[in-house]
């Protein structure tokens, strides 16, 4: 488990010398320390070679413009390798792929709150609408409940949780803004690699109620990883959390895929475009960069199959 509680202020302090000791570290070294996959440090992989061709003619086609940035991460749990890492250490804008860390930050706060805050029926539910529906409503109510239980200074106390306990992990993390009901919310960002930590960690329950928070996440609803794309089949499940505004497309998750003898072939996928200007042409804009995800996940299901031999 990432980090301690924080029982006193003597512990308190405890945290900030070792948040300054990490800091002293390379990041290779902090991420052995704190127990996350450490990226890829050999050669490009031939499925990055691909899918910059694929965004090269996606670009070409007119499909992603001139004004927007991706960004792309994929890892094999299977080899413990990075697979594809391109812009993965930029901030974008988080959308609502923020709200899986959110929810993190209320379990980190419960744990350390005991008996004073609990998860409870009502709890779960204004979860579940928050990652399940992607409410909006829902989210601000469970970042203001965080914040009540650490100092009551609004955003900013859910991405102090998070740092608090896993400066390793939400490297990139900035949460500033609740999100409005209209959705527009510009200013938290987050970035490809902070999610691809996230997800490892709470694959191999490096997270407090990481099974909760998966399970969540894995409730049907639509996505772009794999609603749509036609080579991979409806038995592979996926947990994810989507991100959509008028200036960003976005998806990240765990897909877990099984070769032809039944075992668990898991990988990441996360993948980010965004604008420099909001879109005056919101539903033509959406709906094509959400095909350029699926066809990039497409292509990274493809290149899983070959190597793993999946069903």
């Amino acid at each position: 488990m990432w980090g301690a509680h924080r029982a006193d202020a003597g512990s308190a302090g405890l945290h900030l010398d070792r948040r300054r000791f990490i800091a002293t570290l390379g990041g290779a070294a902090a991420s052995v320390l704190l127990g996350a996959p450490r990226p890829s440090v050999a050669a490009t992989s031939p499925l990055e070679s691909q899918l910059v061709r694929l965004v090269k003619q996606q670009r070409v086609q007119g499909l992603i413009r001139a004004d927007e940035q991706t960004s792309w991460s994929i890892y094999d749990f299977t080899s413990a390798r990075k697979l594809v890492s391109i812009n993965e250490a930029v901030p974008r804008q988080a959308a609502s792929m923020i709200k899986p860390f959110i929810a993190q930050a209320f379990f980190y706060t419960m744990q350390e709150q005991g008996s004073r805050l609990r998860y409870t029926p009502s709890v779960r539910e204004t979860m579940e609408r928050m990652i399940r529906n992607s409410s909006n409503p829902a989210t601000t109510e469970l970042m203001q409940l965080i914040s009540h239980y650490n100092g009551n200074h609004g955003p900013k106390d859910v991405e102090y949780v998070l740092k608090r306990h896993a400066p390793g992990v939400f490297q990139q993390t900035s949460i500033v803004e609740y999100v409005p009901a209209n959705g527009r919310t510009y200013r938290n960002l987050a970035s490809a690699h902070d999610y691809s930590r996230y997800l490892w960690a709470l694959w191999h329950d490096r997270m407090p109620y990481a099974h909760e928070v998966r399970r969540i996440m894995g409730l049907p609803n639509h996505n772009r990883i794999t609603r749509g794309v036609n080579n991979i089949p409806s038995t592979v499940r996926v947990y994810h959390k989507s991100g959509s505004t008028a200036m960003l497309c976005g998806e990240m998750g765990i897909i877990e895929a099984h070769d032809r003898l039944g075992r668990p072939r898991p990988y990441t996928f996360i993948g980010i475009i965004q604008k420099s200007q909001r879109t005056n042409y919101y539903t033509t804009w959406i709906t094509n960069r959400s095909n350029t995800l699926r066809a990039v996940s497409g292509l990274v299901y493809d290149y899983m199959r070959d190597q793993h031999q999946l069903a």
